[in-house]
């Protein structure tokens, strides 16, 4: 077994059997600084910590292959590997038996990612790790602008214009989620790469339903445009922006 990391990033072990928990909320950690693996089974987990190093565990308490709880007591006796638990389980006696079997902090679902950066922090400093460094602030983006299919857009802004002037406006998720497209033209999308190319530190993942946002964009394209066939569902695939896109 691999000794915890004494790196400058903090390594992060997420571990849930839940495909739409697990990989939103890495990408959410990572905008925040750690270096996050994930597995969704007991059996991965340990498949991970046997070949890498890693600071801290978030372990899902229900299992396909485990229960969280004595893989936590495990975990705690193996090597002394901080843990976090996360459970749907909201009672005193869930709490207090997590924390007798060495879970260093415990997080009721749903929750906060914020929430959970601030535990995941807070668990490092005491076990001394280097905490995780705040995201990096990015230069103001130039805005871009765009031509498609009839209609302009521009980068940061909250309205998709039709040829005439007309303006409908977007969400801050649309106009992300357009400006993605537009980058992407004529290029299958998955729900993951979107959520990861739309994601920011800022934000909370879990709020977000790719397909909800994605129907909606796709309604005031075809209100703008009278075309239905711009913003395509690839069944079992993903999303497909059909459009020739001209930089304006």
């Amino acid at each position: 077994m691999n000794l915890p990391s004494s790196l400058a990033t903090p390594r992060v072990l997420v571990v849930d059997d839940h495909r739409k928990i697990r990989e939103p909320l890495a990408v959410y950690l990572r905008k925040h600084g750690f270096d996050v693996r994930t597995a969704e089974s007991a059996e991965g987990m340990w498949q991970l910590l046997d070949s890498q190093p890693f600071d801290v565990v978030v372990l899902d308490v229900m299992l396909p292959d485990g229960d969280g709880f004595e893989l936590c007591s495990r975990l705690h006796r193996r090597n002394g590997m901080p843990v976090i638990l996360l459970t749907a389980r909201d009672t005193a006696s869930d709490r207090i038996r997590g924390l007798d079997l060495g879970a260093d902090d415990y997080l009721t679902k749903p929750f906060e990612p914020r929430e959970l950066v601030a535990r995941l922090n807070s668990v490092l400093r005491r076990r001394g790790s280097v905490l995780a460094q705040p995201p990096r602030v990015e230069p103001a983006a130039q805005v871009r602008h765009y031509r498609f299919a009839g209609l302009a857009f521009a980068s940061g802004s909250a309205s998709l214009c039709d040829s005439g002037g007309q303006a409908i406006r977007l969400s801050t998720a649309e106009g992300r989620l357009l400006q993605v497209f537009l980058e992407h033209p004529n290029q299958l999308l998955s729900r993951a790469q979107l959520i990861d190319l739309t994601a920011r530190a800022d934000s909370d993942v879990f709020d977000r339903t790719v397909d909800r946002q994605v129907s909606r964009l796709r309604r005031k394209l075809i209100d703008r445009s009278g075309r239905d066939d711009l913003l395509r569902t690839v069944w079992g695939g993903g999303y497909m922006l059909v459009a020739d896109v001209m930089p304006a």
